[in-house]
């Protein structure tokens, strides 16, 4: 575990970095010390390209259940609007530091992703699972609103108006089987499996060339907002004009002719 981080394992392997919530005697609840520590660390990213690609998973037998309301929730009981305000502001810039980094996120689920752990997981790029994971925006629940911390920014985007009214309105946990036919995760696989999964994921991921990675994250980000086609080609232009211009991309176009004229 690196020496910055005491809820965070941070693994390296090759060009990718295997992240690893580690409260699992908590189920991976978050605290202030883990929602600082994943904010800080997704904020690095932007200064640290040797990493291209990051996986994010749970020790022990969840994901993440969520906020770790042992520890918080008489921390909230005690502060004013401000503080609360500072709390929820600080909760919200760790999933926008997701999202904006450059490398592509693959997260692992199991177990519960509830809440906050449930936000994590829309807000990384793809999402494998185990057959047992389960999660919900458990928001509601506790008397707040259902839409927070990103949730109802990815949730709509990824499976449609209606079923995301229906799990932010009610709480209701989303099976695995349920997730994957909604097209939320890419993959199940056992658990025994799904770390070699990501693993081959990971492979194809780092095949394409740094910047072309980067920018089809940046791009994918940028047309879901697009407010229509035209706007969503101009940013696909832009991208492939600037990429086209590079040794990279002539470099793997002579290796193609080649191999074809190699035939």
């Amino acid at each position: 575990m690196s020496a910055l981080y005491t809820t965070l394992e941070i693994e390296r392997r090759g060009a990718a970095e295997w992240v690893s919530l580690n409260r699992p005697e908590s189920l991976n609840a978050m605290n202030a010390a883990m929602i600082a520590e994943l904010h800080r660390y997704f904020t690095g990213l932007a200064q640290d390209r040797s990493v291209r690609a990051v996986v994010l998973r749970g020790r022990g037998r969840a994901f993440c259940a969520g906020l770790d309301l042992k520890e918080i929730g008489p921390r909230l009981e005690a502060m004013d609007a401000g503080g609360v305000w500072a709390f929820q502001r600080a909760l919200s810039r760790m999933i926008i530091a997701m999202r904006r980094c450059p490398q592509p996120i693959v997260c692992l689920l199991h177990g519960s992703a509830s809440g906050g752990g449930f936000a994590l997981a829309l807000a990384s790029d793809i999402r494998l699972a185990t057959p047992d994971a389960r999660m919900n925006a458990a928001f509601i629940q506790v008397g707040l609103s259902g839409c927070d911390v990103g949730v109802s920014y990815h949730l709509p985007r990824l499976v449609g108006s209606s079923v995301a009214a229906e799990l932010l309105m009610t709480g209701r946990f989303l099976s695995a089987a349920r997730a994957h036919g909604l097209g939320l995760v890419s993959e199940l696989h056992a658990p025994e499996a799904i770390e070699a999964a990501a693993g081959t994921l990971v492979e194809d991921l780092l095949r394409a060339g740094p910047l072309a990675l980067e920018l089809t994250k940046q791009g994918l980000a940028a047309a879901q907002d697009a407010g229509s086609l035209e706007n969503a080609v101009e940013i696909e232009d832009r991208q492939q004009s600037m990429l086209a211009v590079g040794e990279e991309f002539r470099a793997r176009i002579r290796a193609f002719l080649a191999k074809i004229a190699g035939r």
